[in-house]
């Protein structure tokens, strides 16, 4: 039996998502299907805000971009952390007011860099050559472009390597020793003002303490900035609360997260004499329960293990093969019947690491069996890709107990949709 989660069930033995029988979903839309459950969207990111009263909760894009899910952040308030100019773009499309949304990232191109300024969005530096070649544009377009410096504070969030972004080793953000002089040579450059500042420790961190560790970091460079005159208006803290992903797993929540580094963030701005907003960037700790991926059993095979051969991989779920990462599979339409062996699931990509989910004790797993992989909103469809040639499947979201269509499955017509054949070479 999966971990209890309140927007899933089972009635008549199958596995239900805020109320809908994903049989059903899957017979209607077909498999793989992604499913979302909107109300659980807005609840997760309802209780991070209840967590912040006084926070600004901008939601990162990367784990999910979907417009119906920027949508619905967009309607209760958040603003957004985006990546690139296509997240940039999507969040504007959704509805983000431009003055909630901060555009991240260590390599920006000038492309990017020209949107930002002309779309009025806050970006956060990440290189003092960045900082240069934006001061020109900004110049270029007669504009003031606001900044934040993110800051590498080295420290160690203890989560996977590749998802580790602030240790000192990481491709992101200015030494923390260096960030001071940055700021000094910001306010000496034209057309660019520091307001913020940045930084972001890593994904899936399951223990509050490296966040207090780089909130004490943070707050001792913003009183170093302050004392060289910068007004911040803003102390971004990033994002990164993990999701318990394996039953039983223990992992703080939104307010445990706030005990930890608000009593820093206000003791620290009081002695100051600030009142710097403070902003948060959850991503996966919003959208990682809201949403399943329905699949179907193709072929059943006994060899080293019992390979249950499905219709979705790595091609729809990079995750498990990425990062190793654990999702929770149920046999969705066995969701009530006790385990009677032990399965891997395994994907139809040409690659041996197309596996799923190892060794998991699952009822009696047939042809034609529908599996449902849990807690694939953060991460799942933002990275799938058409490798092999496999058309990306459909997304539907959930809500008052019926479905609807947010992305439709993709055609033969959609793998060659961007694809110029030289004349030379046409038939």
């Amino acid at each position: 039996m999966f971990q209890h989660r309140s927007h899933l069930g089972i009635e008549n033995g199958h596995l239900t998502i805020g109320g809908v029988d994903t049989v059903a979903l899957a017979e209607k839309f077909g498999t793989p299907l992604y499913v979302t459950d909107e109300s659980r969207i807005r609840a997760n990111y309802q209780r991070f805000q209840r967590a912040f009263p006084n926070a600004d909760i901008y939601y990162a894009a990367k784990a999910n971009y979907n417009l119906s899910i920027l949508r619905i952040l967009a309607q209760e308030g958040a603003g957004a952390d985006v990546f690139s100019d296509g997240e940039l773009f999507c969040a504007l499309k959704a509805g983000f007011s431009p003055g909630k949304i901060l555009f991240n990232g260590n390599s920006k191109t000038d492309a990017e860099l020209n949107m930002a300024v002309q779309e009025g969005v806050r970006l956060s530096v990440d290189s003092l050559d960045e900082l240069r070649t934006l001061s020109k544009i900004a110049e270029a377009q007669g504009k003031e472009a606001e900044i934040a410096f993110r800051v590498n504070p080295d420290v160690s969030p203890k989560t996977h390597p590749k998802i580790a972004t602030g240790l000192k080793t990481s491709k992101f953000g200015i030494p923390h020793a260096e960030v001071v002089s940055a700021y000094k040579e910001a306010l000496a450059l034209k057309n660019v003002k520091p307001v913020g500042i940045h930084c972001h420790i890593g994904s899936q961190i399951l223990d509050v303490a490296p966040f207090a560790d780089a909130a004490r970091r943070m707050m001792e460079l913003v009183e170093q900035v302050n004392k060289i005159g910068v007004e911040l208006k803003f102390v971004d803290l990033g994002g990164g609360l993990g999701i318990p992903y394996k039953p039983g797993e223990k992992v703080p929540s939104p307010s445990e997260l706030a005990d930890a580094v608000l009593p820093i963030f206000e003791e620290r701005t009081k002695s100051m004499g600030i009142t710097p907003k403070l902003i948060l960037e959850p991503g996966r700790h919003i959208v990682a329960d809201s949403t399943i991926l329905l699949t179907r059993v193709n072929t059943i095979k006994k060899a080293h293990k019992n390979f249950v051969g499905v219709d979705a991989g790595f091609n729809l779920l990079l995750r498990p093969v990425m990062y190793d990462a654990y999702h929770e599979v149920v046999v969705a339409n066995k969701a009530d019947q006790s385990p009677s062996d032990t399965y891997t699931v395994v994907g139809p990509i040409c690659e041996s690491g197309d596996i799923l989910a190892s060794d998991r004790n699952l009822p009696k797993v047939e042809k034609g069996d529908l599996i449902a992989i849990l807690d694939v909103g953060a991460y799942g469809f933002s990275m799938s890709s058409q490798y092999n040639g496999r058309p990306r499947c459909a997304e539907v979201l959930v809500c008052d107990r019926s479905a609807e269509a947010i992305r439709e499955r993709e055609s033969y017509d959609d793998l060659l949709r961007c694809q110029v054949i030289p004349s030379r070479l046409r038939i």
